[in-house]
């Protein structure tokens, strides 16, 4: 081959090749045999040209004029810089280096395009047009590349954005494949309807090539061990199958086991395969980066799964295969990335995290009707946390998704990373179970820190004397069908306590020096906060949780004179039943407590009691002065946590039905058989064959020291201090007792707010608050506007405002103020349902129907927005979508009547219907009996065996409410 042919003909064609599959790989990335046949081109063709160049880099120089020379020389810097990138990669971390090559190749195919242009006769004239020939070759090409930028990142940017249908299924058999669909009761579909194979969920190793941190970090999470390799996920789903099925089952396979389900493995009883590796699988890496739309943020798994086309090629054993495979990744990841990591993952986290961490039951799953399960999500979108929520008592600087906690940055030298740093994929939460039973100090020691790292806070803080009478509130029931909590995401409905004033109280006790008589009976305030949690505390399957807060107190002499909260069988053994819990008590058609994972198995909810977030729960405690106590009581609280239940941990490890009683019937709606702790642990999914010994994590803790006087010493005055650092603490007390229903003690609590800082709109907006609550618009009227006076713009003083004008009748001023609010907020359900209420009222229903079709946007099974349409499309004579509306209202209201299912249950459990007042009293476990010299009042004389009895006399005289 002639020297002039290859400088003639063979160079100019390659630069025309590279110049177009260049436009097609920027511009066109996409998964498929032909762009990376195209990128292999594009590198060899590269590699030519640039010997091409360097070999005739003397006589293209010679004859060429300097814009010519000047496009040679920066053609063959952008060759060589390419030829560096085969052997480095285009990882992230070379990102600068591959568009400066981008960068330098297109300028020397400007310069040379505005040679060739001048040798033509166009802008020929002078140096001057030479110049400017130059500088519009470089600004067409600049605007090919801005053109190749916006068709590379627009589409792929759009694509699977996560957006909520207008309106939800009327059944389940409406979600996912429905009845007939393979997965079903998940809502999780296959793109063309077909099964995965087991593998493609099994082969996270070959991810570890790559991505060995990530793959390190994942060994040790939860998401690995989500499967039959749980040992409390596979007895709950052994159970399952053995009480109602394998098909119902699939509701939970969805999220937990890929490659059981979408195989099709999960129509074979797990006890069958629970050994086979595919039950040991868990969500591998090809679970969560295989999602390739998500549906809604309705939950259940609502998701498509998409099988990659060269998934074969990635996963070969074939060693030229694989390393053919690895060189194209490393060569151009972009294909790779887009099929792994879609945009939603990275920008809607929280709504691609809601695909599973939400979840609800209906008839397929549980033979009964609707009902809400755990829910991460609602609480955080509506919340401060989440930068959405308009009403919130606190926010934090700026706005957080579930990766911000749950994903922190790690140090990593992977490909992908930026910075030196990947998001963790150990998953930190409070999953504390699985790394005792697997041995794993390492990530059991993450968690922990993650759990105590001021999460929460306690706070030791208001003592007040005995009351004389107990005030009394019920615990607000939802009108949502719900065994979850119900947070910022629906109005506030309270039932106000039936006190008149509010007690006067000692606080904050760390501030003042209390003082309590031997003899005498006070009330301990105790205060928990939500600090950096952005959803509700406890979260997750809040009925299989031990969480709950510990009060004890101990005098200088070590005697112990007060305990709440005591674990039996010394700390190892279930928690005593009066402890004050954050849980969610439910129990099933006979009135048994639903304990064996059976969440299926609900037909009632005793009570849910979880603190929001950015907000606080006001725990009171009735403590005895016993006579002989030292001169010093030190009070102690801890809010304790372990995952699981002790009940729930032996029955997943070793429980069996009790052959020794009677053989009642077992349905879907109830098991009636008792059970014992007796199986044996041969095989069981732990790295011993015993039961483990779950640790008990001290969240936060809190520590304050009483002066005890002698009995007849005067009774001791409140004392109260005021200090401008402690306006959050008066602030969190009122939010608490708020949250019960207590208005009159927490409008006292937020008086002390106002009067710390009486330029602090918080103060005087929660009084706002308290007052409409109360129905007291007269009062409210005047803080909100004091409120308002200070903050004109503060979305949650108009708010409450906005509550008040509406009370008048006043619905213009109302909406203007909504208006207000939702112009800052603008995904605020509340707001948006209250203004739709407004326009209805107003008879505009059209713009009312407008409105309230922006909650279902934010949530299709908003209960609110269905009712109010309903009436809205009455009222405009649409009798078929009014119909439509009233079908989903009715799907998701609350069973009221279920709640009678309750009453036998409370009698026989007097500490739970204690816990499920909303105002109630602690009382200690019982002690060593105490000489009592003095008379004091009931609790004084509690002799062994009676304390507990003393903690129900708020329950059982108010009866069972």
């Amino acid at each position: 081959m002639s020297r002039g042919f290859l400088r003639r003909r063979a160079l100019p064609g390659l630069l025309i090749f590279l110049f177009i599959s260049a436009v097609y790989l920027y511009g066109f990335p996409q998964s498929n045999l032909i762009y990376p046949a195209v990128v292999l081109l594009h590198a060899a063709a590269g590699l030519v040209a640039t010997i091409l160049l360097l070999v005739y880099a003397a006589s293209l120089l010679k004859a060429a004029g300097w814009t010519a020379r000047i496009g040679w020389i920066l053609l063959t810097a952008g060759g060589i810089l390419g030829a560096v990138l085969i052997k480095l990669g285009t990882a992230r971390a070379e990102w600068n280096w591959l568009y400066l090559h981008i960068i330098l190749c297109l300028a020397g195919v400007g310069f040379l395009l505005a040679d060739r242009a001048g040798k033509r006769g166009w802008l020929a004239s002078s140096p001057a047009s030479a110049i400017l020939r130059v500088g519009l070759c470089l600004a067409l090409l600049a605007a090919l590349g801005y053109a190749a930028r916006y068709v590379r990142e627009s589409r792929w940017q759009r694509r699977g954005r996560i957006e909520n249908p207008q309106m939800p299924a009327a059944t389940m058999d409406g979600e996912g494949d429905g009845p007939n669909g393979a997965f079903f009761p998940s809502s999780a579909q296959v793109y063309g309807g077909q099964k995965i194979p087991s593998k493609f969920f099994m082969e996270s190793e070959s991810c570890k090539r790559c991505h060995e941190d990530i793959y390190n970090q994942w060994f040790s999470s939860a998401h690995h061990f989500s499967s039959f390799n749980n040992q409390w996920y596979r007895k709950s789903i052994e159970y399952m199958q053995d009480t109602v099925g394998t098909r119902p089952s699939k509701w939970c396979g969805g999220c937990h086991d890929p490659a059981v389900l979408y195989s099709g493995l999960m129509d074979t009883p797990i006890k069958q395969i629970v050994h086979r590796p595919e039950s040991q699988a868990g969500l591998g890496c090809m679970m969560c980066h295989s999602i390739a739309d998500v549906k809604s943020t309705m939950g259940q798994g609502d998701f498509y799964l998409e099988y990659p086309r060269l998934h074969e090629l990635a996963a070969t054993q074939n060693p030229v295969a694989r390393a053919l495979h690895d060189f194209l990744i490393k060569l151009n990841p972009e294909p790779h990335r887009r099929v792994f990591l879609k945009p939603f993952m990275r920008e809607q986290t929280a709504e691609f995290c809601s695909s599973c961490h939400k979840v609800h039951l209906d008839v397929p799953v549980n033979h009964y009707r609707w009902f809400r399960g755990f829910n991460e999500y609602d609480n955080w979108q509506a919340s401060g946390v989440s930068g959405q929520g308009a009403r919130s008592f606190y926010y934090p600087p700026k706005a957080q998704q579930c990766a911000d906690c749950h994903m922190p940055l790690a140090p990593s030298k992977d490909f992908g990373n930026v910075d030196g740093k990947v998001h963790s994929h150990r998953f930190p939460g409070a999953n504390t179970a699985l790394p005792t039973a697997n041995e794993d100090s390492e990530q059991l020691k993450i968690t922990e820190d993650f759990l105590k790292n001021k999460i929460l806070s306690v706070d030791i803080f208001a003592l007040s004397p005995e009351p004389e009478t107990r005030s009394t509130a019920s615990a607000g029931q939802s009108e949502l069908s719900t065994t979850f909590a119900v947070g910022e995401e629906a109005e506030t409905k309270i039932t106000p306590a039936t006190e008149t004033e509010a007690a006067p109280v000692t606080a904050p006790l760390s501030r003042v020096q209390p003082v309590v008589r031997r003899g005498d009976t006070v009330r301990v305030d105790v205060v928990v906060r939500t600090r950096k949690i952005g959803h509700f505390f406890p979260g997750g399957t809040v009925d299989a949780y031990d969480t709950w807060l510990e009060l004890k107190g101990t005098d200088e002499k070590g005697q112990t004179v007060f305990w709440s909260g005591m674990v039996e069988d010394n700390g190892k053994g279930p928690v005593e039943k009066g402890a004050h819990f954050y849980r969610s008590l439910q129990i099933d058609g006979h009135g048994n407590p639903v304990n064996k994972r059976n969440a299926w198995a609900t037909r009632a909810v005793v009570y849910v009691r979880l603190i929001p977030p950015g907000a606080a729960d006001t725990v009171h405690y009735r403590l005895h002065i016993p006579d002989n106590a030292g001169n010093k009581i030190t009070l102690h609280a801890r809010l304790c946590y372990r995952k699981f239940a002790w009940w729930g941990t032996q029955f997943a490890f070793a429980g069996v039905p009790d052959p020794s009683s009677p053989k009642p019937d077992v349905t879907a709606d109830y098991d009636d058989r008792q059970f014992t702790f007796t199986a044996p642990l041969t095989g069981v999914s732990a790295k011993r064959e015993q039961i483990p010994d779950l640790p008990i994590v001290a969240i936060a803790e809190n520590e304050i020291t009483l002066s005890v006087a002698p009995h007849n010493s005067p009774a001791p005055q409140p004392k109260v201090a005021l200090q401008a650092d402690d306006w959050q603490r008066w602030n969190d007390y009122g939010i608490g007792l708020f949250l019960q229903g207590d208005l009159k003690a927490a409008a006292a609590a937020f008086r002390k707010v106002a009067e710390i800082d009486p330029k602090n709109p918080d103060g005087w907006v929660n009084l706002g608050r308290a007052a409409v609550q109360e129905g007291d618009m007269t009062r409210a009227r005047v803080v909100l506007e004091r409120a308002l006076s200070l903050s004109p713009d503060l979305a949650r003083a108009n708010y409450f405002y906005a509550r008040v004008l509406r009370s008048d009748g006043n619905y213009d001023g109302a909406a203007e103020h909504l208006r207000k609010v939702l112009a800052q907020y603008p995904r605020d359900r509340v707001a948006l349902n209250d203004l739709g209420r407004v326009l209805f009222l107003q008879r505009k229903y059209s713009d009312a129907i407008s409105v309230l079709q922006s909650v279902l946007a934010v949530d299709p099974e908003d209960l609110q927005a269905h009712y109010n349409l309903m009436l809205c499309y009455s009222g405009l004579g649409d009798e078929k979508l009014a119909e439509e509306h009233q079908v989903r209202y009715l799907r998701f209201k609350a069973d009221e009547s279920s709640q009678t299912i309750t009453g036998p249950y409370r009698q026989l459990h007097p500490e739970d219907n204690n816990e499920r007042q909303a105002i109630h009293e602690h009382v200690s476990v019982p002690l060593p009996v105490v000489t009592t010299k003095h008379v004091g009042t009931a609790a004084s004389a509690v002799q062994p065996g009676n304390a507990r009895l003393a903690s129900s006399s708020t329950a059982s005289s108010g009866a069972f409410k």
